[in-house]
C-alpha cells in the first residue's frame, strides 16, 4: 500500500482582506508525480510557499509522514526533506556546475567544528563530491562538471537546479514551473528525467502551465481556483473535466 507522505488539511492564507488559499486539502502518495495546477492567481505559488515554510498558514495544517510541518521556517522545512526549486534560476553563475551540486549537499554533509578538530573534515567533504558526482551522472551532467553554471544553455542550467536540489537528498521535491523558457526538445528531456526520478522512488510535487508535460506525466492532479479546490483525479479525468475545462483551459479542444 502506497504511504501517503504529504498531507494538506484545511489549508489557509489571507493577506488583510484577501484569501490567496481558502481551506484547500489533498494528499501526494509517495513514489508520485501529482501535479497542483489552476488559472493565474488561483494560489498554487501562495500553497507552495505555505508547504515549503516561506509563509506560516493562516489556518489548516502541512504534514510530513503525518510530522506537522506547518509554519517551520524554510530551513526547518527543508532540514526535513522537503525541498523546492523555483521558477527563476537560484545557481552559483560563476562557480562550477561541481560546485553548485557541493552547495546541495550542506544539509547531509555538513562539516562543523567537532569534525574539524578530529580531523574528519577531509572524509565529510570526499563524501559531498562522491555524492555529488554521483547526482551530476543521474541528471546526464558528468560532462559538464567543470563548466561554469552561467555556461550552460537555459535547459541544462534548468536540469542543474533540479541535481542541486537532489543533492541534499530530499523525501519529496517541489518544482515551481520547471518547464518555463524550455523549447520542445528540452521539455522532453526534462520529463524523462522527472519520470527517471519517479522511478528510482522519488516523490514529485509540481506546479506547471505546460499541459502536455502535465498530462503526461502526472499521477494525480489537483485543479485549485480562486484558492479553493476545484476538482482533482487521475489526468484523463481531468482532461475531460467541464469545470477544469472552463476555469483554466479554456475550451475542450485545448484539452485533448
Amino acid at each position: 500500500m502506497e504511504s501517503k507522505i504529504l498531507k494538506v488539511n484545511d489549508l489557509g492564507k489571507q493577506f488583510g482582506g484577501i484569501k490567496a488559499v481558502n481551506g484547500l486539502s489533498f494528499v501526494v502518495k509517495e513514489g508520485h508525480i501529482h501535479g497542483l495546477i489552476g488559472p493565474n492567481g488561483a494560489g498554487k505559488t501562495t500553497t507552495f510557499n505555505l508547504i515549503s515554510g516561506f509563509y506560516k498558514p493562516s489556518q489548516g495544517s502541512v504534514r510530513l509522514f503525518d510530522e506537522e510541518i506547518s509554519g517551520l521556517g524554510m530551513y526547518r522545512v527543508a532540514r526535513k526533506g522537503v525541498i523546492r526549486t523555483f521558477q527563476h534560476s537560484t545557481l552559483f553563475a560563476e562557480m562550477s556546475v561541481l560546485e553548485n551540486v557541493l552547495v546541495g549537499t550542506h544539509m547531509m554533509f555538513k562539516p562543523n567544528f567537532l569534525a574539524a578538530l578530529i580531523g574528519n573534515e577531509r572524509a565529510i567533504r570526499d563524501q559531498a563530491i562522491k555524492r555529488s558526482r554521483e547526482v551530476l551522472e543521474f541528471f546526464g551532467l558528468e560532462s559538464f562538471t567543470s563548466n561554469l553554471a552561467g555556461e550552460l544553455s537555459h535547459g541544462h542550467q534548468r536540469t542543474l537546479g533540479m541535481a542541486v536540489a537532489m543533492a541534499s537528498n530530499p523525501k519529496i521535491l517541489l518544482l515551481d514551473e520547471p518547464f518555463t523558457g524550455m523549447n520542445p526538445e528540452e521539455t522532453q528531456s526534462m520529463m524523462g528525467l522527472m519520470a527517471k526520478l519517479r522511478d528510482s522512488g522519488m516523490t514529485l510535487l509540481l506546479v506547471e502551465h505546460d499541459m502536455t508535460a502535465i498530462m503526461g506525466l502526472c499521477d494525480r492532479i489537483t485543479v485549485m481556483n480562486f484558492g479553493k479546490l476545484l476538482t482533482e483525479g487521475k489526468p484523463l479525468e481531468i482532461r475531460n473535466h467541464p469545470d477544469v475545462i472552463e476555469a483554466y483551459l479554456g475550451t475542450r479542444n485545448h484539452a485533448t
